[in-house]
């Protein structure tokens, strides 16, 4: 077993934070013992040192992997700086890896890319061939000079077989190649590599080091990852499951052989339901329905047959759902039609069986995907072979695909069917899709935590681990939870007793203005910037609005169009600014507010999700496999409550963010005060915070506030000359 000395080899600073050795400690012991950790510790307080560390010294020890990944771009970029920072002190061969389209020098699809690597394979090969054929005549001809008698005959074969091979070279020439991997193949990488290990080098730095050399840095990164010790990459190379399995191919790794490290884990949930929900939108059965008009084979008829009738269920769906003007009021994004029933297969499921008639949709479906099995190898062999130019998708596959999955698994538990419309906008015309919504993320997870040795989730806000296990399907997984560190007379938290901000209170202009007067004096008494997150786009504009007037403040919003980094760097070069954003944009969570940057945040109202059919579908799903013993309400608490106080943690954490660190958070409802608990019941939110933040949360009447921010920044000494005056 690594003892501390051992392990601290990784640790690239000059000590830890207080609780960092524990958790290191505490990691490293879970790790010995195969088992997952679930770790919470609060934004600023390294956790992801507290996680690599010891997972860097098991892996080193035993002969494994390591692989962190996250959703959130700013996390990548401090992934990427932890690892150099680490490299400084003990040598470490580590990797950021990124989806092929977004590293591709020629702009071409995944299937196109397949198509060209095997061309270009097989040119170098045969290439090859011929250079060996070619020194092997050369050395014949040298026999014949010695006077070898059998030496001719053997080199008139050898000079047929040359001949051919020679023949072969062009015509595989005349096909779709890849000149980028094509200098992969021939030409000398052991430089790139010596480059690639001399540093962590990110993909941008291996794009732009490829395209001088006129290389592909994707294939160069793939073939140069067996055996490394660090892998940096996004949740999407784990999450799902065929892109996981060649990831881990590239490697060099059997599954069991690799860690896996989750930042800001409380986003798998979410990201875990879009990688496993599956769509088809009325556009692609359109081509699959021409795809087949043009087969002679017997098999389209069937085809045909089966998908036009899912086409016209799928249309008719959609067409009976609007209500008078509803039609003309559908936008160019996707907005949901409600086709699920209680006691009965869904609405699209219903008209299809309707629509179709025929000898069997199974046996029809079967006919379908076997002939577009076979016309997406010839698309394939026809970009092979340089007959097209493109590599051309199969249409069919995709929709008969879809809609055998829809029928046969559009009723099983978990899975919510659901139709959505959009309006294109070149044509003007409004289309349908179907969609399989997948409502429990651990058909997902579980999967990937069983094969793999052992995985550490980690973010601010995971607890309660008992929830999050149960929604993941993680088994009795190690867990602890680190709070600020920091000093507590640097920060002070606020529960402001304003009205509670229900959906339909959110128009009563006096709600609105007991709610704007107290924005007024949170910004009026900071000494700095304030952030302000609410429970949409729409409230945080409003209260921009009604608090305008009122506050001798540059405003700032976060809106459509307006680039996130570009605005932030707005805020916080300011001295006196107030930014209002939502709490479900990319502000929430990921991105720092350090020192000066902000100095007070305040999350408005309880910012519960859109509460759609697909969210009832979450709830319903959770009840059923979530019943919870003790008589809980496991689909409301599992799927809306939990998650919104996590994002609404999340938010409060963008503020206080080191040792020396000051700072105002303020949550400005009373759902959030202690006595909601005692008034409120179930609409309390209190309950639903960890212990040690209740027990610093300060329940304060909201006209007060103003005179208790206006004593926390003067002990800080942090104005900026004389500190307003309360009015």
């Amino acid at each position: 077993m690594s003892t501390t000395n051992e392990y601290m080899r990784f640790f690239p600073y000059d000590s830890p934070y207080e609780n960092q050795r524990e958790a290191m400690d505490r990691i490293y012991n879970g790790l010995t013992r195969g088992q997952d950790v679930l770790f919470e510790g609060a934004c600023g307080t390294g956790k992801t040192l507290s996680s690599l560390v010891p997972a860097l010294e098991f892996a080193r020890e035993e002969d494994k992997t390591v692989v962190i990944t996250t959703n959130v771009h700013q996390q990548m970029r401090q992934f990427v700086t932890e690892a150099r920072e680490i490299t400084r002190k003990e040598p470490l061969r580590a990797v950021v890896f990124r989806g092929k389209g977004s590293m591709c020098h020629i702009d071409v699809d995944y299937q196109e890319c397949q198509v060209l690597r095997d061309n270009t394979y097989e040119v170098v090969d045969k290439e090859r061939d011929k250079r060996e054929l070619e020194q092997r005549q050369s050395e014949l001809l040298s026999d014949m000079q010695e006077g070898d008698s059998n030496a001719a005959e053997a080199r008139s074969a050898v000079m047929d077989e040359l001949e051919q091979i020679q023949d072969e070279v062009e015509n595989l020439k005349e096909k779709n190649v890849c000149e980028y991997y094509y200098n992969n193949l021939t030409g000398n990488t052991e430089e790139f590599y010596q480059w690639l290990y001399d540093g962590v080098r990110t993909p941008d730095d291996i794009y732009e080091y490829a395209e001088q050399q006129h290389m592909c840095g994707y294939e160069l990164l793939k073939d140069g990852m067996e055996g490394v010790d660090l892998v940096v990459c996004n949740y999407h190379h784990l999450l799902d499951p065929m892109i996981r399995e060649q990831f881990f191919r590239w490697l060099g790794r059997d599954p069991e052989d690799v860690i896996t490290i989750f930042d800001e884990a409380h986003n798998i949930e979410g990201t875990a339901r879009d990688h496993a929900s599956r769509t088809l939108t009325e556009n692609t059965i359109d081509s699959a329905l021409d795809e087949l008009q043009e087969s002679d084979d017997f098999r389209s008829e069937a085809g045909f047959n089966v998908l036009a009738a899912f086409q016209r269920a799928l249309k008719a769906t959609y067409e009976d759902s609007f209500g008078f003007g509803e039609r003309e009021a559908v936008g160019e994004n996707w907005q949901d039609v409600a086709v699920a029933n209680e006691n009965k297969r869904d609405d699209l499921t219903l008209n299809f069986l309707q629509e179709y008639s025929g000898k069997g949709i199974d046996a029809e479906l079967d006919d379908a995907l076997s002939l577009a099995k076979e016309l997406d190898q010839k698309y394939e062999d026809a970009y092979k072979e340089g007959d097209a130019t493109t590599r051309k998708e199969c249409q069919t596959l995709q929709a008969a695909a879809f809609v055998k999955s829809y029928m046969d698994e559009g009723a099983e538990l978990g899975q919510y069917p659901v139709v959505a419309v959009r309006r294109d906008e070149g044509t003007d015309q409004v289309y349908g899709r179907a969609e399989l919504y997948t409502c429990i993320p651990r058909e997902v997870t579980q999967a990937l935590f069983d094969e793999v040795y052992a995985t550490v989730l980690m973010s601010a806000t995971l607890r309660p681990f008992d929830v999050l296990s149960d929604v993941l399907g993680l088994s009795e997984p190690v867990t602890l939870a680190y709070g600020l560190q920091f000093p507590e007379e640097n920060r002070r938290t606020f529960a402001a007793e304003t009205p509670a901000l229900f959906a339909s209170e959110r128009s009563d202009p006096e709600t609105q203005e007991t709610i704007a007067e107290a924005l007024t004096d949170a910004v009026r008494f900071t000494a700095g910037n304030t952030l302000v997150f609410f429970p949409s786009y729409a409230e945080a504009e409003r209260y921009r609005d009604l608090v305008r007037n009122r506050v001798d403040a540059t405003l700032y919003f976060d809106e459509a169009g307006t680039p996130v980094e570009e605005l932030r760097q707005q805020f916080t070069s300011d001295g006196n600014g107030v930014l209002f954003t939502s709490l479900w944009g990319t502000l929430a969570e990921g991105v720092s507010f350090d020192g000066d940057d902000a100095r007070t945040v305040v999350v408005v109202g309880v910012p519960y999700p859109h509460l759609d059919d697909r969210m009832d579908a979450v709830q319903d799903a959770y009840d059923t496999v979530f019943a919870d013993r003790s008589g809980r309400n496991s689909g409301w608490e599992y799927a809306v409550e939990i998650p919104t106080i996590r994002k609404t943690r999340q938010a409060l954490g963008r503020v206080i963010r080191s040792p020396e660190d000051f700072g105002v958070r303020i949550l400005l409802d009373k759902r959030y005060t202690e006595k909601s608990v005692r008034e409120m019941g179930k609409y309390s939110v209190r309950e639903t915070f960890p212990p040690e933040e209740r027990g610093e949360t300060i329940d304060i009447a909201p006209e007060k506030l103003k005179f208790a921010m206006l004593n926390f920044f003067t002990d800080k000494d942090a104005w900026d000359g004389d500190p307003p005056k309360p009015q």
